[in-house]
């Protein structure tokens, strides 16, 4: 071998031994803040997060809380949509940001909405109004997820023809769009199952398969093996109700399928 390729290969050898080692990038800034708001005389507290020093607008994403109110899973949820690229607002169904441990005082809360799905609405479209004024936000494309109840006031949100390119419903009870319902739904739908979940039956399964194809809605619904009711929030361990745990391989495809429906409806 000739002496300046001798060297050469020398330096090339030293110089990737000393090479720093690759570091993974780290997660993408975001920014994240409480938002106080109103539905009538009625206070609600939001969370809200968002990319950090943007200057473009996002596609913007409701977060709808579990029957327990607004906390940890579905800010946390906000959150992580941030470091997708979208704005994301963790709303409140309750006022004041209440949240509880408490499956009675729960039930209440919830009970309230299920018995007035104009008060639902409008407690969602106080949201939906904030967070389409946002400098950050395209108004144009918005989609709204939900947990168990608030996957529920999700599907809800679709068939009351609210300006939604999209909607996902993690674990919650399938509804349907009334006849008269049927001709204002914007929204494409999601539905992420847990194949086992106790307290969605069979025969609300069928209802709303036969549902969306009768009505020709633009559906996709994914069951997932093993997964009972609550299975994206780590929090769940099954103490309140067997029924209601986490699971953690079904937590994870279901992300992923919503984060595919997501960017083929922003588009």
């Amino acid at each position: 071998m000739r002496r300046e390729s001798l060297a050469l290969v020398l330096f090339v050898v030293s110089g990737c031994a000393s090479a720093p080692p690759v570091t993974e990038a780290a997660p993408p800034a975001i920014v994240a803040r409480d938002v106080d708001y109103r539905e009538g005389d009625t206070v609600l507290r939001g969370h809200l997060a968002l990319p950090a020093r943007s200057v473009t607008r996002h596609p913007a994403v409701l977060v709808v809380h579990e029957w327990w109110g607004r906390g940890a899973h579905s800010d946390g949820s906000a959150e992580e949509l941030a470091k997708l690229g979208y704005v994301a607002f963790s709303v409140d169904m309750y006022g004041d940001g209440r949240t509880t441990t408490d499956p009675k005082q729960a039930g209440e809360w919830a009970g309230a909405i299920r018995k007035d799905p104009a008060l639902g609405m409008r407690r969602l479209g106080a949201a939906l109004d904030v967070l389409r004024a946002m400098p950050e936000v395209d108004a144009s494309r918005v989609a709204c997820i939900g947990y168990c109840f608030g996957g529920t006031v999700s599907l809800e949100a679709a068939w009351a023809g609210l300006d939604l390119r999209g909607v996902v419903s993690f674990h919650g009870s399938l509804t349907t769009p009334k006849a008269e319902q049927v001709p204002g739904v914007k929204a494409s739908v999601l539905v992420c199952h847990g194949a086992d979940d106790p307290f969605v039956s069979k025969e609300s399964i069928d209802a709303f398969q036969t549902s969306m194809r009768e009505n020709r809605l633009d559906w996709e619904f994914m069951a997932y093996g093993g997964a009972v009711h609550s299975f994206t929030n780590p929090a769940a361990d099954g103490s309140f109700n067997p029924g209601a745990k986490y699971e953690p391989i079904a937590a994870a495809r279901s992300w992923e399928l919503m984060r595919t429906f997501l960017a083929e409806r922003f588009r």
